[in-house]
């Protein structure tokens, strides 16, 4: 047993800079993709043949969660393939599932290291993961542990007893903001193309510098402020929103960000109109985006709220961009 626990890697449960550092760049969608450990069974403490075997996703920052909260504890840490995606969305997806667990069960030789054929596994791993099967193929039975990681203590402690508190699933304006980053940085292409259109209004703008500068200015505000409605005031405002899919919710946000910019910044009824169709339709958009953190939704609902909203977006875009070219040709007429 010494003998082969000296084989097993053993992670460190204090986080120091450097996985600070990689958190806060992963929050922001820096190398997120990238930002996981390898597959395997790991050790923590000093674990025996009675310690407890929780498995987990190979996302860096599910890890450092799990070596945190269990600082001081031993335990054995069987992390699965997930490529890098956390257990909730990789449940969903099932590459935190039955026939990863199995394999990594056999390829590991997790029975040969413990004398007991219990394992705990995050309860937001379920949807992923079919108990009855990994019992009847290969003998083990799973406990599902809390919701978060920082109650694994009270949890190893209290005999693997579950609180009403450990099982609630929340999703806060706390944890809403945590996702807020990543969806900022990784809707940069609605920022590009304000640039673009903001650059394409100045260019039909008067022959004066001032009010090109003006229209630059105003139409990336207005395409500003659809980015931001999308990707920071949509988590803070979801649960106030009209309707229940995120679409429809985001969809409203976004017309009514259509409407305050439109007077805000005089674009007059023509470019308008044409501002609140597309804020209506890219901030749905956007807002889909955030189905895949929350536990509001299921795989199956979210893939059919895209099918249902995908042609309403789009229409509303092509009706954006046909309102913008009469106004631009109704101006043009006024101007001669």
């Amino acid at each position: 047993m010494t003998r082969f626990l000296r084989r097993i890697p053993h992670l460190r449960t204090d986080l120091d800079w450097r996985d600070r550092l990689g958190a806060l760049a992963a929050g922001f969608s820096f190398g997120r993709g990238r930002y996981r450990v390898l597959p395997g069974l790991y050790a923590l403490g000093e674990p025996d043949a009675t310690g407890p075997v929780l498995v987990t996703a190979n996302y860096k920052l599910t890890v450092d969660l799990l070596r945190a909260a269990l600082s001081g504890l031993s335990a054995w840490l069987l992390v699965l393939d997930t490529r890098g995606v956390n257990v909730w969305c990789a449940a969903g997806k099932g590459s935190f599932g039955t026939v990863e667990l199995l394999a990594k069960l056999k390829q590991c030789a997790v029975a040969d290291l413990v004398s007991h054929r219990q394992l705990i596994l995050p309860q937001l791993g379920a949807p992923g993961v079919s108990a009855p099967a990994v019992a009847k193929q290969a003998g083990w039975r799973i406990v599902w542990g809390p919701v978060r990681a920082a109650d694994l203590p009270r949890f190893l402690a209290s005999g693997l007893n579950k609180t009403e508190a450990m099982a609630t699933v929340n999703f806060d304006m706390a944890d809403r903001l945590r996702v807020a980053p990543v969806e900022m940085v990784q809707s940069w292409p609605v920022l590009a193309a304000g640039l673009v259109l903001a650059a394409v209004a100045a260019i039909f703008g008067r022959l004066d510098f001032a009010d090109r500068l003006n229209r630059f200015v105003r139409t990336f505000l207005a395409i500003g402020g659809i980015w931001a409605s999308g990707t920071v005031l949509f988590p803070i405002l979801l649960p106030w929103l009209p309707g229940l899919a995120f679409g429809v919710k985001a969809g409203c946000l976004g017309l009514a960000w259509g409407v305050a910019g439109s007077l805000l910044l005089g674009s007059g009824p023509w470019f308008g109109a044409a501002l609140t169709l597309a804020s209506g339709a890219v901030v749905s958009f956007l807002g889909m985006n955030l189905t895949g953190a929350s536990t509001y939704t299921s795989q199956t609902g979210a893939l059919l709220e895209v099918e249902r909203s995908t042609i309403p977006q789009a229409v509303s875009l092509l009706l954006a961009a046909v309102l913008s070219i009469v106004g631009l040709l109704v101006r043009r007429g006024a101007q001669l």
